[in-house]
């Protein structure tokens, strides 16, 4: 029984001293990771937070940038949410992360999760990606005015469709460009398809436009299935197809929409530990890897520290919540 009880102790002051020895190195700036890294994307497989979150985490494995495995797991559901809480049962551990962008400003404000972005630790921003607005190759409108035209007349009976809920990205980035465009937002007809059938309820005739992301949109382009009418970038993108799509802007709509694309972790960082994952999210953005990847998916360089990420989405939530209220979807 003294064995045991002997055994019992020496397992305890070793678990303990471990524990120090991490806790010592964050507070020393000599934070590493002491097991696996999950990198949460909340969706489901194929949209752009796994898309971001596997590329991401394939250029650190290839390229040695964390010496760590890193699996990316998929946590669909409230456009969201359920990864926010999941994370959120995380608080201090900084093996966790996920992927965000301006859902996690837009789903708290309108309502429909109690958690934000200030419930999380920013520590880096790292892509700007644009929305797309494509309707069927033999549509009758060749470009965004001919829609918002058409729109301005009876916007109620046009049908957009996007994959995020209502209040949230698919929908308020096609309001604020049709809001430019003098169309009253208030009367748009917005759908969600949440099972991710956007493009194929366009193809179907079952609605209209969709508002979607650049990237997913190009293969359809290029199989002649749908044409873009316009994207919210400030100039055309770079690329094979991303180029032939205009923007609102050459169109004469004052207007563009950043989907920003970064990473989280759990509250309670420390700031070892989010210096650490700064330097090493800033190899990943610097590295010719990630930028042919960049190329391919017609995303921005857009880096931010921690710091930066914090001020800007101070900014976001206040543009975003205006953006909302005018619209009569804020709490």
């Amino acid at each position: 029984m003294k064995k045991i009880y002997s055994f019992c102790l020496l397992l305890l002051l070793v678990i303990l001293s471990a524990c120090g020895n991490q806790s010592a190195s964050s507070e020393n700036g000599e934070f590493k990771p002491q097991r696996p890294i999950e990198m949460v994307a909340p969706a489901g497989a194929g949209g752009g937070w796994d898309t971001t979150a596997r590329t991401v985490s394939m250029v650190m494995e290839e390229e040695g940038i964390i010496d760590e495995d890193i699996g990316v797991v998929n946590k669909p559901g409230g456009g969201g949410a359920v990864g926010w809480a999941y994370i959120d049962r995380k608080q201090e551990n900084p093996h966790y992360l996920f992927v965000g962008s301006p859902p996690l400003i837009f789903i708290p404000l309108n309502g429909q999760s109690q958690l934000g972005y200030e419930d999380f630790t920013p520590i880096v921003n790292m892509i700007g990606d644009y929305a797309a607005f494509a309707v069927r190759d033999d549509a009758r409108w060749d470009n965004l005015n001919e829609l918002f035209d058409e729109m301005k007349k009876n916007p109620s009976e046009i049908t957009v469709v996007g994959t995020s809920s209502p209040g949230s990205m698919d929908h308020m980035q096609f309001v604020k460009i049709a809001k430019a465009a003098g169309v009253d937002i208030t009367k748009i007809k917005y759908v969600s398809s949440q099972d991710g059938g956007a493009l194929t309820q366009i193809l179907n005739g079952s609605a209209d436009v969709v508002s979607t992301g650049v990237a997913e949109t190009v293969e359809q382009v290029r199989g002649g299935k749908i044409k873009v009418l316009g994207i919210t970038a400030e100039e055309r993108l770079e690329g094979e197809t991303l180029s032939e799509f205009p923007t609102a802007k050459e169109q004469g709509i004052d207007a563009t929409f950043i989907n920003w694309r970064g990473f989280f972790g759990p509250k309670g960082m420390t700031e070892s530990q989010v210096k650490y994952y700064e330097e090493k999210f800033k190899e990943v953005s610097d590295s010719q890897a990630f930028d042919e990847i960049r190329k391919k998916y017609g995303w921005e360089e857009m880096y931010m520290t921690s710091e930066e990420y914090k001020e800007f989405l101070a900014e976001q939530n206040k543009e975003l919540g205006t953006l909302l209220d005018e619209m009569g979807l804020g709490r």
